[in-house]
């Protein structure tokens, strides 16, 4: 689904390709096509990051686990997804993805720090008739096992049996000021996490992503995070 260019743009609009590389170039008419890049720290670990769109860094400040960049405008095309350590230059994965231009994208940082890879999802942002919102499941806890996802007092699971980076696609459901997702082992139904008092309004679109790990106790430990596409 197309997006709107006015999403989010970082400070001097971030120089993601090679560009206006020459003065002599400033007459040149051609078009110039833009893509919507959203980055979020899924991996289980203490250690900040550095996120390089191409050669530019993509972060202005720290970011650590949990924290999500909403939608920069980048140059549609091919493009060289790097993750580092903050302020380390030695790649802990690096990967090519392509842009379509006014369309915007999801790229999550995944796994264990040791195994770092990218999840990148092209994200549908029509728009949710009035009274309801959409709503897409991803599981990124390396540990756990197939979860599914619910609604708080619903019958029927919302989404079900979602492995390690496997996500839905997004579900329409009723806005209200609060909701609970109720994170399940698909197996044998218990719930693992859960987010309670979410505000869902109408029209929105989210994302509902379980972190962490099951084995862990400290901040990386198995949580759910609910984040809206803007």
């Amino acid at each position: 689904m197309k997006i709107s260019i006015n999403i989010k743009t970082i400070i001097a609009v971030l120089a993601l390709a090679v560009g206006f590389t020459s003065c002599s170039k400033k007459y040149d008419q051609s078009p110039v096509y833009i893509s919507g890049l959203s980055i979020i720290h899924a991996s289980p670990t203490d250690e900040k990051l550095d996120v390089f769109v191409d050669n530019t860094k993509a972060n202005l400040s720290d970011f650590a686990f949990g924290d999500k960049i909403d939608y920069l405008n980048a140059y549609s095309g091919s493009r060289q997804l790097t993750v580092t350590k903050k302020g380390n230059t030695s790649p802990l994965t690096t990967e090519q993805f392509t842009l379509k231009p006014q369309i915007g994208y999801s790229l999550f940082v995944v796994d264990k720090l040791e195994s770092v890879k990218f999840l990148f999802l092209e994200d549908d942002l029509t728009i949710a008739p009035t009274g309801k919102a959409r709503v897409r499941f991803v599981n990124l806890s390396p540990d756990a096992d197939a979860l599914s996802l619910a609604i708080d007092g619903q019958t029927t699971d919302l989404v079900t049996n979602k492995s390690f980076k496997e996500y839905s696609t997004f579900e329409t459901i009723d806005a209200a000021d609060k909701v609970t997702f109720n994170v399940k082992n698909d197996a044998t139904g218990a719930v693992e996490t859960s987010i309670a008092d979410v505000k869902i309004e109408s029209g929105k679109i989210y994302t509902v992503w379980v972190k962490g790990l099951k084995s862990a106790t400290d901040e990386t430990k198995l949580g759910v995070a609910v984040f809206t596409h803007k």
